[in-house]
C-alpha cells in the first residue's frame, strides 16, 4: 500500500493533484459563464431571427401561392 495521500482535496498546494483540482475548478467556472453567455444572449437571439426568418418565408410563400392562383386559372 501507498503511504502518500491520494489527490484531491488533501492535496498540497504545490502537487499535481492540487493543480489539476485548480484547473478543473476554472474548467468548470468557464463553462458556467458560457452556459449563461449561451442562455442570456444566444438563444434569444437566435429565436428572434428564426421568427423573423420564418415570417419571410411564408410571405413568400403566401406570394408565391397567389401567383399561381391567378396564373393557374383555366383559360376561356
Amino acid at each position: 500500500m501507498s503511504t502518500n495521500p491520494p489527490p484531491g482535496r488533501g492535496s498540497s498546494p504545490g502537487s499535481a493533484g492540487a493543480r489539476i483540482e485548480e484547473a478543473v475548478e476554472l474548467i468548470e467556472m468557464e463553462l458556467r459563464h458560457a452556459v449563461a453567455y449561451v442562455n442570456d444572449a444566444v438563444i434569444p437571439q437566435v429565436r428572434g431571427e428564426s421568427i423573423s426568418a420564418l415570417r419571410t418565408v411564408a410571405d413568400k410563400l403566401r406570394e408565391l401561392a397567389d401567383r399561381f392562383e391567378r396564373n393557374g386559372s383555366p383559360r376561356r
